[in-house]
C-alpha cells in the first residue's frame, strides 16, 4: 500500500532503546521484552531489523548511556543508523538502508513515545512509507514536572491518534506485539 515504488518489504524499526533513554521509562522491562520478542520473530522470518541510535550533547557516542540496552543485541548483519534529531530519517542514512532492502512498510518500536517515536512515525508517513506503531512496544519517561501528562497517558494518546492516522495511498495504525504479522496488514 506504500506510495514508494518497488518497496514490497517490511522492516522492524527499533528507535533509541538505549540505556540512558529507557532507564526511567514507563514499564521499561515489559516494553524491552516485547521488543526482544519482535526482534526474535523478525529474525526467524528474515525480516530486516533496523536499529536507530541517538547521540547528542547529553547522550554521548560511546558512553554507557548511549549503548543499546543489554537485553537487546543488534546482530552484526543488522544496520545501525546513527541520528542526532528526533525524526530517524532526518540527516541520516535510514532512507538508503530501507531502499536497499526494498522496504516500504515499517513497524516502529522504541523510545521516547512523545519525541523520537512520534517524529519518526510522521517522518515515515510523509516520506511515503506505511508506518505501523506497535502499541505495547514503545515507552517514555515521566515528564510531568515539565507539564507533560503522565507517561501512561502519553502512550495511550499516541496509540489512539496513530490508530486513526491516514494519508493518501499509505497505511498507518497500531498493532499489539502479540498480533504482529510481518507479512500481513497488522
Amino acid at each position: 500500500m506504500t506510495t514508494l515504488l518497488d518497496r514490497p518489504n517490511t522492516a522492524l524499526l527499533i528507535v533509541d532503546v538505549q540505556n540512558a533513554v529507557v532507564e526511567r521509562a514507563h514499564e521499561r522491562d515489559a516494553v524491552v521484552a516485547n521488543i526482544g520478542g519482535l526482534v526474535a520473530k523478525a529474525r526467524r522470518e528474515r525480516i530486516p531489523v533496523i536499529w536507530i541510535q541517538q547521540s547528542d550533547e547529553e547522550l554521548v557516542k560511546g558512553s554507557e548511556g548511549w549503548r543499546i540496552v543489554p537485553e537487546l543485541e543488534p546482530d552484526d548483519t543488522e544496520p545501525l543508523v546513527a541520528k542526532a534529531y528526533g525524526d530517524s530519517f532526518e540527516d541520516t542514512e535510514l532512507e538508503g538502508v530501507l531502499s536497499d532492502r526494498g522496504v516500504g512498510r515499517l513497524l516502529v518500536v522504541g523510545a521516547q513515545t512523545d519525541a523520537c517515536i512520534r517524529s519518526t512515525l510522521h517522518g515515515a508517513l510523509v516520506r511515503g512509507y506505511d508506518a505501523i506503531l506497535v502499541s505495547d512496544a514503545h515507552t517514555t519517561e515521566d515528564l510531568t514536572k515539565w507539564g507533560a501528562p503522565p507517561p501512561e497517558l502519553v502512550i495511550a494518546h499516541t496509540n489512539l491518534y496513530w490508530k486513526y492516522q491516514t494519508a493518501p495511498g499509505r497505511t498507518a495504525g497500531t498493532v499489539e506485539t502479540k498480533n504482529v504479522d510481518f507479512a500481513g496488514e497488522a
